[in-house]
Formats: structure tokens, sequence, C-alpha cells
């Protein structure tokens, strides 16, 4: 019984030192002009951990370079919602959304036709 504790320890302590420091992701974000790219991409790289965030206006698509030691996907998408951009199983709040520019309203089908 004490070789199984010891040896359930150390798999729990490999587990969680080997986290990569490259992951890599990509997740969907709403936005509909090069206001929103820089809006979101300056979210991003300031959470703490994140190396590389490229948004693009055509796809939608971030991708991602993050440290998992420094933070997750979800942190990640919290930063992004609180500027106002909805994300993949996120929304963002009435209050953040309504504080963009007009242009960079998303939402509005109008405003996604003119881009």
């Amino acid at each position: 019984m004490k070789k199984i504790i010891i040896i359930a320890v150390f798999l729990i302590g490999v587990a969680s030192v080997a986290q990569n420091k490259n992951a890599k992701a990509s997740i969907h974000v709403d936005g509909v002009c090069e206001m929103c790219e820089k809006r979101i991409e300056t979210a991003c790289i300031k959470t703490k951990g994140v190396k590389l965030a490229d948004w693009n206006v055509a796809t939608h698509e971030l991708k991602l370079i993050y440290n998992e030691n420094k933070t997750n996907l979800y942190a990640i998408k919290k930063s992004i919602v609180a500027v106002g951009h909805d994300t993949e199983g996120m929304k963002a709040s009435d209050e953040a959304y309504n504080n963009l520019h007009e242009c960079c309203k998303y939402r509005d089908e109008e405003v996604k036709a003119a881009h």
C-alpha cells in the first residue's frame, strides 16, 4: 500500500511539472475589423503567460502560443470578453460590448455587412 501511495504522488508531481511552456491553441473570436484585431491581440498579450496572439480578420481565428504554467485558455478568453469580444463558450457582457467603437459592433448585421 505504501508503494502505491508513493507511486501516485510521484505521477501527480510529474504531471504537474510536465505542462507545456509553448502550448498552442486556436479559438474562434468574434470581431469585424483591424481595430478589433488590435484589441483582441493586445488583451491576449497582456495576459501573463501568453507569448503570441494572432487574430485573423477574415476567419475570426485566434492562434495562440502560451505557457501552461502561467495561464490557461479560460484566463485568456476571460481577457478577451473583458474587452468586448465573444469567444467560443464565453460571451462579452453588454457593458463591455457597448464600449466598443461603432464600427466594431460585430453583433450588428449592418456593421458586419459593411465590412
